[in-house]
């Protein structure tokens, strides 16, 4: 079946000496990978290792079969090239934690428009923002509510937040439970858009702190989620 669709990189490793396989998040099949043949080999061909940089959104033409673990692309172009993702040394490095992120995430080979949307508009969203050091805690936070567990709010002046439960809590019940600096950032980010997230104000520690709860909650929801391994230079940078 020829199919046309829409695709983000999500990784790609190298495959013996000239092949890549690239795992992209697909509009029509969620999660897909492919097999690049002799990509790396050959200059002339119509598969360019350049356009499968992390986060690239492209427009495919696929060969799929349901039962190929491993489909092949037969034409392949940028659907939106991006004006400093790939390079401005601060978003590279975003880009390259949030794709490993997404991949460890999304393993659904289903359609999910929604979350195709929300992923092709943040990027955009990225590309243009001069003030980026916060938009991952956003970025992440936004994300749950495409994944199944965003935070209920229904309760949201209680003083604790389970982040086992996904929800807010007037005593704490478990191990879990936080409160103090994280659940006002929390509350914070909850009621904020991607245009106001640069207006937040927090330091090197409260973000990384932050982060290290988001990446906590996502583990505790998301049973094959592992920690980045980008995580460590990705907090450098933000170090000052």
């Amino acid at each position: 079946m020829i199919v046309k669709t829409n695709a983000i990189v999500l990784s790609k490793i190298k495959y013996g000496d000239n092949d890549l396989i690239v795992k992209c998040y697909t509009k029509q099949f969620g999660v897909v990978s492919f097999l690049l043949k002799g990509i790396l080999k050959s200059k002339s061909g119509k598969l360019k290792n350049a356009y499968f940089q992390l986060l690239t959104q492209l427009q495919l033409e696929i060969n799929y079969q349901n039962n190929r673990t491993l489909q092949y692309i037969k034409e392949v172009k940028p659907y939106l090239v991006y004006a400093t993702l790939h390079n401005h040394i601060v978003k590279s490095t975003i880009v390259m934690f949030l794709a490993e992120v997404l991949s460890a995430s999304l393993q659904e080979e289903e359609q999910n428009e929604a979350l195709y949307e929300y992923l092709e508009t943040t990027l955009q969203v990225l590309d243009i923002e001069d003030n980026c050091s916060n938009f991952h805690l956003l970025f992440l936070l936004k994300l749950t509510k495409h994944l199944g567990f965003y935070p209920e709010t229904n309760n949201i002046q209680a003083p604790y937040f389970n982040l086992h439960a996904g929800r807010f809590e007037d005593k704490p019940t478990d191990i879990y439970s936080i409160s103090g600096e994280k659940i006002v950032l929390l509350k914070q980010l909850l009621g904020t858009i991607f245009d106001d997230v640069s207006s937040i104000k927090i330091n090197a520690k409260q973000r990384q702190e932050f982060l290290a709860m988001l990446l906590l909650y996502f583990d505790l929801h998301l049973g094959s989620f592992k920690k980045p391994k980008s995580l460590e230079v990705f907090n450098q940078l933000f170090s000052t």
